[in-house]
């Protein structure tokens, strides 16, 4: 009966298992597009500045 139980626990851990890399990929993906998201607002705000520190280094 042992063998059993230990059987059925391992077969549905490795289903649900299986079934966890497609929502960490989504995960990672809405991560991505948040820190995208992030860098293309600082700089756009900060581009003006940026411009004014490179031109007054290479000029």
């Amino acid at each position: 009966m042992k063998r059993l139980i230990v059987r059925i626990n391992t077969r549905l851990t490795d289903v649900r298992d299986a079934h966890d890399h497609g929502g960490v990929a989504a995960e990672y993906g809405v991560l991505l597009a948040g820190i995208v998201a992030v860098v293309a607002v600082a700089a756009a705000a900060l581009g003006g500045r940026i411009d004014g520190i490179f031109d007054s280094i290479l000029p």
